[in-house]
C-alpha cells in the first residue's frame, strides 16, 4: 500500500510558527533564530514566523527569546498545510 502525503496531519512535517514579541528585534538576529523570518511591525512588535522542527525546537527559540529580554506577546501556530 502506498502511503499518501497529508500535509495537515504528517507528524514529519515542520510546524509554521509565528512568535510575537514586544519591541523591534534587528534582523541580522534571523541566523540566531534558525532562520525564521522577522517582521518589524508599525505597532512596535515583532513578529518571528517559520517552520519549527518539533516541540524542543520551539522550547529552544522560546528561551532564545527569554535570553533577549524582550517580552513575548503570543506564540501561535499556523494549521498545517493551510
Amino acid at each position: 500500500m502506498a502511503h499518501t502525503f497529508h500535509p495537515e496531519t504528517d507528524p514529519i512535517q515542520p510546524t509554521i510558527y509565528q512568535i510575537r514579541l514586544k519591541g523591534h528585534l534587528a534582523p541580522q538576529w534571523a541566523e540566531w533564530f534558525e532562520g525564521l523570518s522577522i517582521t518589524l511591525e508599525d505597532n512596535g512588535e515583532t513578529l518571528l514566523s517559520g517552520p519549527v522542527a518539533d516541540q524542543a525546537a520551539l522550547h529552544g527559540l522560546l528561551k532564545k527569546v527569554r535570553d533577549l529580554g524582550l517580552p513575548l506577546i503570543s506564540v501561535n501556530c499556523k494549521p498545517r498545510g493551510g
